[in-house]
């Protein structure tokens, strides 16, 4: 059953067996373990089905670090998550990814990649993935082209395959149809309501933003709202616990962690496309392709003391043909423009989270009759292109490669997420984000840009130019950006003093309150996280069950 909390057909207080706030990947994969059993859940979503402005802003907050960042534009308040603007990448983190390393501090994952490995080939049916086998930091799928051949001392390809779901889509029929799911859209968590000893949660306080209030009891609680918004809502339930829930040692919001990302130099070759073509993701081939990342291997890592990384190889196109610039002006011109708000929502997210060197603009034609006339003009540059095409090569020759990193952060308590002084239309104190990087992030650019430059440099016989920014051996904040993977704020470790969560998920000093998705992560490694967060799901989904299914059984709810 889906219910609208705007509308109001709702009851004040709802009662469920499990809470699950926040309907992401995460969220949807632990309420969808439980259908047709005799748990009842809630799931509990503060956006509808499409993105909403008005939703959207309950997102924003500020940024007080060196490196800029925009809370409001990196993740999105609807059913089905951030995720409905991912690319659907997945990949497994390795084992080294989930070790303790001796140059990297705070690292180490208290379970193991041992543990996650029946949980990840869980999350393949899960993200539509089933002919897919994966290995230690991959997938072991062929790829449509063959990656170039590396050194594997220094570096390797790691494949990830690109699910075709999104999961708010996918799974919504299950969820309305399931008789012991209830899921509420437009409900706004505002606080988790705690025993007078702070040592449980009583209840979920909600609203929406039409005024209506009510409430969700439960047994078992789960915060799988996303790295930064996990935090806030442990944060704002200050009622019981001045400093939040989950908060006596001060370490919620601690290790916020993204995959920064950013140009690491300029490749010369006389064959471009014989670099870029097997990294290019626009030639898909069957339903769930699969593509390589150039990676740092293992022993490169140790041997340099650098963190996790990977690089992709852009295709910067050189001057645009005649014809090709005609066609693309007449492209833009027959474009509709966004018709509705969340087409707009999503158009505006994307361009915020683009990160790939941008291609020369075209301008929209004021005529259509003259645009028209001049791609005949042009009959000849496109004609060449339509062979370049045929012989699977860019229609627009490429004037070089950019070569663009995207790396793990380490883990610093410094970096965090924290409650600001402005607040949002609940009157709820907006989130304020101090991301920061340390020597050993900056270590890892500088030497990551000349092992993978060299190393594709020597495969293509071509010449690598760093970055400036990069051959400075100055400590200065580099041109990094983040890729919109939160990670790491309420981090699991076997110690309270360095986690929020226990090897379960469930919250140090809490009886009842579990938290799932990226912001457990310790580390993250390079992969794009949507897997392992899904793995960690239907892990914490077990484990619920175990406890819940007695007391059901029994009566006892």
């Amino acid at each position: 059953m889906i219910i609208d909390y705007l509308s109001g057909a709702y009851p004040a207080e709802v009662e469920a067996d499990l809470c699950i706030i926040g309907a992401g990947a995460a969220g949807i994969a632990i309420a969808r373990e439980f259908i047709g059993s005799h748990v009842t859940v809630c799931l509990v979503e503060g956006g509808g089905f499409t993105g909403e402005q008005r939703s959207q802003e309950l997102y924003e907050g500020s940024s007080v670090g060196h490196v800029p960042f925009d809370p409001g534009t990196s993740r999105m308040r609807v059913f089905g998550g951030s995720c409905n603007l991912w690319g659907g990448g997945c990949i497994p983190l390795s084992r080294q990814d989930m070790s303790a390393r001796d140059w990297v501090p705070h690292s180490g994952w208290p379970i193991t990649y041992n543990e996650l490995v029946p949980y990840y080939a869980r999350a393949k049916t899960y993200c539509h993935l089933h002919s897919h086998d994966f290995v230690d930091g991959s997938f072991a799928t062929p790829t449509f082209h063959q990656p170039i051949a590396f050194n594997e001392e220094t570096l390797v390809n790691q494949v990830f395959v690109h699910s075709p779901i999104l999961f708010g889509d996918t799974y919504r029929d299950e969820l309305e149809q399931a008789a012991n799911i209830t899921v509420l859209l437009h409900a706004n968590v505002l606080e988790l309501m705690a025993s007078p000893d702070g040592r449980s949660v009583r209840s979920a306080r909600l609203g929406s933003l039409d005024g209506h209030r009510g409430s969700v009891r439960a047994r078992q609680y789960v915060l799988a709202c996303g790295g930064i918004e996990n935090a806030r809502l442990m944060l704002l339930s200050d009622s019981v616990v001045p400093q939040g829930l989950g908060n006596q040692h001060d370490v919620v919001g601690r290790y916020f962690m993204d995959h920064p990302s950013g140009t690491l130099g300029r490749l010369s070759t006389k064959a471009p496309h014989r670099v870029t073509r097997p990294y290019d993701r626009r030639r898909y081939r069957g339903a769930t392709p699969s593509f390589p990342e150039i990676g740092l291997s293992d022993r490169a890592q140790r041997a340099h003391r650098v963190l996790n990384g990977r690089m992709h190889p852009f295709g910067v196109e050189g001057p645009l043909p005649r014809g090709i610039r005609a066609l693309r002006e007449l492209r833009a011109a027959l474009r509709p423009a966004p018709r509705d708000e969340n087409a707009l929502l999503e158009e505006q997210m994307s361009a915020a989270l683009r990160n790939a060197p941008a291609v020369e603009a075209v301008a929209v034609p004021g005529s259509l009759g003259l645009a028209a006339l001049r791609v005949g003009l042009g009959v000849g540059d496109l004609a060449r292109a339509f062979v370049h095409k045929l012989a699977d090569r860019p229609t627009v020759a490429s004037s070089h490669i950019d070569l663009v990193g995207y790396f793990e952060q380490a883990p610093n308590p410094d970096s965090r997420i924290t409650l600001g002084h402005d607040t949002d239309a609940f009157g709820q104190r907006k989130v304020s984000v101090d991301w920061r990087l340390t020597s050993l992030d900056h270590h890892t650019y500088r030497a990551a840009a000349s092992l993978f430059g060299s190393g594709l440099a020597h495969a293509c016989q071509g010449h690598f130019q760093l970055d400036p920014w990069l051959s400075d051996d100055i400590a200065v904040t580099p041109l990094i950006h983040g890729t919109a993977h939160h990670l790491g704020t309420t981090r699991m470790s076997d110690d309270p003093r360095t986690g929020v969560v226990d090897r379960n998920c469930k919250v140090h000093g809490m009886d009842n309150l579990y938290l799932a998705g990226s912001s457990v992560f310790p580390t993250g490694g390079w992969a794009f996280p949507t897997f392992t967060i899904v793995a960690l799901s239907l892990r914490l989904a077990d484990q619920l069950r175990t406890l819940l299914t007695p007391y059901v059984s029994s009566g006892l709810m």
